[in-house]
């Protein structure tokens, strides 16, 4: 039997976390391509500072997993000073395995900066050029989940989907980060055919496939031609859509008990939920209803790991849930 239940592969960051008092944003009429405007060459007040380590898209995964009661371990790198010193900190106190976490002594950790606004945010991020551990490293896994890694890394993709490939029998879960989009599904060919599960939003899966068609079948459609078994496309307020290729569903987003407080790892919070659901065996019907349950209290507290959910407090929110919260075919 493999040793983890999910190894998460990719980067991660302590996230510092500045709530903005003296700010705007300006949008086109449509409310697209919005701006966060603050006085140039001046001195711009901050109400609060919250410095959170050891996130980012695959390890706020990898200690949600654990929280929901998986194996799980971090597949990452991270630098030789202080600040890689408190994520395997955090590793250690989340009971996340870490013999996949390779120190690079003589970079430092990467720090990201993250501006909140009106519950929104804008993250300044810079990704070190670290080297990792082999993928083979992962052994016989029987489940992986892959995100955000720096543009250093297109070997490292290589050689994970040439991996993958020759291991058909892990499943992978696969939410492309920045870098990853921009690298394209033609640099990426071997990952994207050796991805289980998909997970972008709808505005990324425009960008995958080249199109500005928004139609969640069309785009679903697409992005299964690219190899994956699952697609998930979240959408907002609009909840998130769900196909396997046959049957296709749309899942409401969990009723808020209040307004949340800050949007940071919503994302990662549901793929959480909906990773941990599939390696517990449950169908993906299933998996539709944990996402949106642990988005919902991650969004309740200040960043990505706060306020994801134990197994208990999952089930205990799902049972309280109200009829209509369950996927509907379409």
């Amino acid at each position: 039997m493999a040793k983890y239940d999910i190894i998460s592969i990719g980067d991660t960051t302590t996230d510092a976390f500045i709530k903005l008092h003296d700010a705007s944003v300006h949008c086109d009429l449509d409310n697209k391509n919005c701006q966060l405007c603050m006085s140039f060459a001046d001195k711009v007040p901050y109400e609060s500072l919250t410095v959170i380590p050891a996130v980012g898209n695959s390890s706020n995964v990898a200690v949600g997993t654990a929280r929901l009661g998986l194996k799980s371990a971090a597949f990452t790198a991270i630098g030789g000073d202080y600040f890689g010193t408190q994520i395997l900190d955090v590793y250690r106190k989340e009971k996340v395995g870490h013999e996949f976490v390779k120190i690079n002594k003589d970079l430092p950790t990467n720090y990201h900066f993250v501006l909140n606004f009106q519950a929104e945010r804008t993250i300044l991020i810079k990704h070190q050029h670290f080297s990792y551990f082999e993928p083979s490293r992962i052994g016989d896994a029987e489940w992986i989940y892959f995100s955000s890694m720096a543009e250093n890394t297109l070997p490292f993709h290589l050689k994970l989907g040439k991996y993958l490939k020759a291991h058909p029998k892990i499943k992978m879960g696969f939410n492309p980060g920045t870098f990853q989009l921009k690298l394209g599904a033609a640099k990426l060919r071997d990952v994207y055919q050796q991805t289980y599960v998909f997970f972008v939003n709808r505005e990324e899966a425009q960008k995958i496939l080249n199109t500005k068609d928004r139609d969640i079948k069309v785009l679903s459609t697409g992005l299964h031609k690219l190899g994956p078994k699952i697609v998930v496309i979240t959408d907002g307020p609009d909840g998130a859509y769900v196909s396997d290729g046959q049957e296709q569903y749309q899942m409401p987003l969990y009723p808020d008990p209040k307004p949340p407080l800050e949007r940071t790892g919503a994302g990662d919070a549901f793929s959480t939920g909906f990773m941990s659901a599939l390696v517990y065996g449950l169908p993906i019907t299933e998996a539709m209803c944990w996402g949106p349950v642990n988005s919902m209290s991650v969004v309740q507290d200040i960043g990505a790991q706060r306020g994801l959910l134990t197994k208990p407090q999952l089930l205990k929110l799902l049972n309280k849930a109200p009829k209509n919260y369950k996927p509907k075919r379409i």
